[in-house]
Protein backbone atom coordinates (compact mmCIF):
# COMPACT_ATOMS: atom_id res chain seq x y z
CA UNK A 1 0.00 0.00 0.00
CA UNK A 2 1.36 3.76 -0.73
CA UNK A 3 1.11 6.07 1.37
CA UNK A 4 -1.16 8.67 2.22
CA UNK A 5 0.79 11.67 1.25
CA UNK A 6 1.29 9.50 -2.05
CA UNK A 7 -2.59 9.02 -3.07
CA UNK A 8 -4.65 11.93 -4.72
CA UNK A 9 -8.75 12.60 -5.12
CA UNK A 10 -9.42 11.37 -8.33
CA UNK A 11 -7.41 8.68 -8.79
CA UNK A 12 -8.77 5.41 -9.73
CA UNK A 13 -8.14 1.84 -9.03
CA UNK A 14 -9.36 -0.60 -11.36
CA UNK A 15 -9.73 -3.32 -9.21
CA UNK A 16 -10.59 -6.65 -11.11
CA UNK A 17 -13.15 -8.25 -12.75
CA UNK A 18 -15.51 -11.48 -11.14
CA UNK A 19 -17.63 -13.73 -12.99
CA UNK A 20 -20.80 -14.62 -11.01
CA UNK A 21 -21.97 -18.40 -11.48
CA UNK A 22 -25.21 -19.84 -10.53
CA UNK A 23 -23.58 -22.49 -8.56
CA UNK A 24 -21.56 -19.90 -6.61
CA UNK A 25 -24.67 -17.60 -5.97
CA UNK A 26 -26.60 -20.38 -4.22
CA UNK A 27 -23.71 -21.87 -1.99
CA UNK A 28 -23.52 -18.34 -0.90
CA UNK A 29 -26.69 -17.66 -0.11
CA UNK A 30 -27.63 -21.12 1.19
CA UNK A 31 -25.12 -20.31 3.81
CA UNK A 32 -25.77 -16.41 4.03
CA UNK A 33 -28.34 -15.19 2.51
CA UNK A 34 -31.23 -17.75 1.97
CA UNK A 35 -33.97 -15.61 0.21
CA UNK A 36 -35.89 -17.90 -2.71
CA UNK A 37 -34.50 -15.53 -5.43
CA UNK A 38 -30.75 -16.27 -4.28
CA UNK A 39 -31.40 -20.22 -3.70
CA UNK A 40 -34.04 -21.96 -6.56
CA UNK A 41 -33.98 -20.58 -10.34
CA UNK A 42 -37.46 -22.28 -10.34
CA UNK A 43 -38.33 -19.76 -7.66
CA UNK A 44 -36.40 -16.66 -8.62
CA UNK A 45 -37.82 -16.60 -12.32
CA UNK A 46 -41.05 -16.03 -10.32
CA UNK A 47 -40.15 -13.04 -8.01
CA UNK A 48 -39.19 -9.53 -9.12
CA UNK A 49 -36.27 -10.25 -10.35
CA UNK A 50 -37.22 -12.71 -12.62
CA UNK A 51 -34.04 -15.17 -12.72
CA UNK A 52 -31.56 -16.44 -9.93
CA UNK A 53 -29.60 -13.26 -9.13
CA UNK A 54 -26.46 -13.14 -6.35
CA UNK A 55 -26.88 -11.87 -3.10
CA UNK A 56 -25.69 -8.30 -2.63
CA UNK A 57 -23.83 -8.84 0.35
CA UNK A 58 -21.80 -11.62 -1.94
CA UNK A 59 -21.43 -9.18 -4.34
CA UNK A 60 -20.03 -6.99 -1.50
CA UNK A 61 -17.59 -10.37 -0.06
CA UNK A 62 -16.57 -10.00 -3.70
CA UNK A 63 -15.58 -6.65 -3.98
CA UNK A 64 -13.63 -6.65 -0.94
CA UNK A 65 -11.69 -9.67 -2.27
CA UNK A 66 -10.57 -7.91 -5.43
CA UNK A 67 -10.10 -4.80 -3.06
CA UNK A 68 -7.68 -6.44 -0.77
CA UNK A 69 -6.13 -8.36 -3.33
CA UNK A 70 -5.04 -4.79 -5.03
CA UNK A 71 -3.45 -3.51 -2.12
CA UNK A 72 -1.54 -6.70 -1.76
CA UNK A 73 -0.67 -6.34 -5.72
CA UNK A 74 0.62 -2.86 -4.93
CA UNK A 75 2.36 -3.84 -1.87
CA UNK A 76 4.60 -6.68 -3.48
CA UNK A 77 5.08 -4.13 -6.51
CA UNK A 78 6.51 -1.56 -3.82
CA UNK A 79 8.57 -4.16 -2.46
CA UNK A 80 10.31 -5.03 -5.94
CA UNK A 81 10.88 -1.38 -6.05
CA UNK A 82 13.02 -1.65 -3.13
CA UNK A 83 10.65 0.64 -1.11
CA UNK A 84 8.60 -0.68 2.14
CA UNK A 85 4.89 -0.30 1.70
CA UNK A 86 2.69 1.86 4.19
CA UNK A 87 0.50 0.15 7.12
CA UNK A 88 -2.79 0.14 6.56
CA UNK A 89 -5.19 0.65 9.50
CA UNK A 90 -8.56 -0.36 10.14
CA UNK A 91 -11.87 1.09 8.53
CA UNK A 92 -14.41 3.20 10.18
CA UNK A 93 -16.73 1.65 8.11
CA UNK A 94 -18.85 2.46 5.21
CA UNK A 95 -22.10 4.61 3.99
CA UNK A 96 -24.29 4.95 1.46
CA UNK A 97 -24.40 1.15 0.30
CA UNK A 98 -26.66 0.11 -2.89
CA UNK A 99 -27.39 -2.12 -5.13
CA UNK A 100 -29.12 -0.25 -7.92
CA UNK A 101 -29.54 -3.34 -9.92
CA UNK A 102 -29.03 -7.48 -9.52
CA UNK A 103 -26.52 -9.41 -10.55
CA UNK A 104 -27.58 -12.54 -12.32
CA UNK A 105 -25.81 -15.34 -12.82
CA UNK A 106 -23.18 -15.29 -15.77
CA UNK A 107 -22.40 -11.45 -15.27
CA UNK A 108 -19.09 -10.23 -15.10
CA UNK A 109 -18.55 -7.62 -13.02
CA UNK A 110 -15.56 -5.14 -12.96
CA UNK A 111 -14.74 -3.39 -9.52
CA UNK A 112 -13.36 -0.20 -9.11
CA UNK A 113 -12.21 2.53 -6.39
CA UNK A 114 -11.77 6.32 -6.73
CA UNK A 115 -9.87 8.07 -3.81
CA UNK A 116 -12.90 11.10 -3.07
CA UNK A 117 -11.17 12.55 -0.07
CA UNK A 118 -7.82 12.54 2.10
CA UNK A 119 -7.81 14.07 5.27
CA UNK A 120 -4.89 14.24 7.89
CA UNK A 121 -5.75 12.98 11.14
CA UNK A 122 -4.65 14.97 14.12
CA UNK A 123 -6.32 12.70 16.70
CA UNK A 124 -4.34 9.95 15.47
CA UNK A 125 -1.11 10.98 14.23
CA UNK A 126 0.97 9.16 11.33
CA UNK A 127 -2.64 8.37 10.07
CA UNK A 128 -4.22 9.76 7.48
CA UNK A 129 -8.18 8.97 6.28
CA UNK A 130 -8.80 7.97 2.81
CA UNK A 131 -11.73 7.74 1.23
CA UNK A 132 -13.15 6.52 -1.52
CA UNK A 133 -16.26 5.53 -3.77
CA UNK A 134 -16.09 2.27 -4.54
CA UNK A 135 -18.34 0.76 -7.33
CA UNK A 136 -19.63 -2.59 -9.41
CA UNK A 137 -20.55 -2.87 -12.95
CA UNK A 138 -21.65 -5.45 -15.06
CA UNK A 139 -20.64 -6.36 -18.81
CA UNK A 140 -23.09 -4.01 -19.90
CA UNK A 141 -21.45 -0.93 -18.13
CA UNK A 142 -24.83 -0.96 -15.63
CA UNK A 143 -24.01 -0.33 -11.46
CA UNK A 144 -24.44 -2.61 -9.55
CA UNK A 145 -23.15 -1.81 -6.25
CA UNK A 146 -21.71 1.51 -5.18
CA UNK A 147 -20.32 2.31 -1.59
CA UNK A 148 -18.36 4.66 0.16
CA UNK A 149 -15.77 3.53 1.99
CA UNK A 150 -12.36 4.88 4.15
CA UNK A 151 -9.76 3.18 6.06
CA UNK A 152 -6.82 4.86 7.71
CA UNK A 153 -3.30 4.93 5.93
CA UNK A 154 0.21 5.41 7.59
CA UNK A 155 1.30 8.75 6.79
CA UNK A 156 4.82 8.61 5.30
CA UNK A 157 6.18 11.43 7.45
CA UNK A 158 6.09 9.18 10.93
CA UNK A 159 6.55 6.07 9.54
CA UNK A 160 6.80 4.92 13.26
CA UNK A 161 2.48 5.11 13.63
CA UNK A 162 3.09 8.99 15.44
CA UNK A 163 5.05 7.24 18.63
CA UNK A 164 8.29 9.45 18.19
Amino acid sequence: MRYFEDMRVGERADLGSHTFTADEIKAFARRYDPQRFHVDEAAAARTHFGALCASGWHTAAVFMRHFVEAEQRDAEALRAGGETPAQAGPSPGIRDLRWPRPVYAGDTISFVREVTELRAQTTRPGWGLVVGRNTGTNQDGALVLAFFGAKFVQRRDTRDGGRS
